[in-house]
């Protein structure tokens, strides 16, 4: 629980160092979006694990905070989609590298005790959880760099 708190400060701090005064929920949606390109409301709800509603209300903010960009499918005129603005993706970027150095030098305070058995340990963590690997996580982000170059 000590290490969850942890890294729930990390994110806290890496948010609040961002201009925008995004929720971690919304950060959430953000991240989504950054790793698997454009989706449905109702996928993001799903991914967050959260009812549709409460999905609408937070894409609207973040909507409203032009870091997303809603668009009608052009095969099925009833499907709205939403994608990461470059404004959206910054933010992403921006947390990301914070946390990313901010994990880097904790690992680094603590390098002696990093044995394979504990990465081995916090990776089949993370697995169970329905976390994505580090690799699939870098190669969604970069898959859907273009996408940004549409979102203008």
């Amino acid at each position: 629980m000590a290490a969850s708190r942890v890294f729930v400060g990390i994110t806290a701090r890496s948010l609040a160092a961002v201009e925008g005064d995004i929720t971690l929920p919304q950060f959430r949606a953000l991240a989504v979006l950054a790793v698997r390109g454009s989706r449905r409301g109702s996928d993001i709800a799903e991914e967050l694990q959260v009812n549709p509603s409460t999905a609408t209300r937070m894409l609207d903010r973040l909507a409203r905070k032009g870091l997303i960009r809603r668009s009608r499918s052009t095969t099925d005129r009833r499907v709205v989609k939403v994608r990461l603005t470059p404004a959206g993706h910054d933010i992403v970027e921006q947390v990301v590298t914070r946390r990313h150095a901010e994990v880097e030098r904790l690992v680094a305070v603590t390098e002696d005790l990093w044995q394979p058995a504990v990465t081995a340990a916090l990776t089949a963590f993370a697995h169970a959880a329905g976390e994505m690997s580090e690799q699939d996580w870098w190669l969604g982000w970069g898959a859907h760099q273009d996408d940004l170059a549409t979102a203008e």
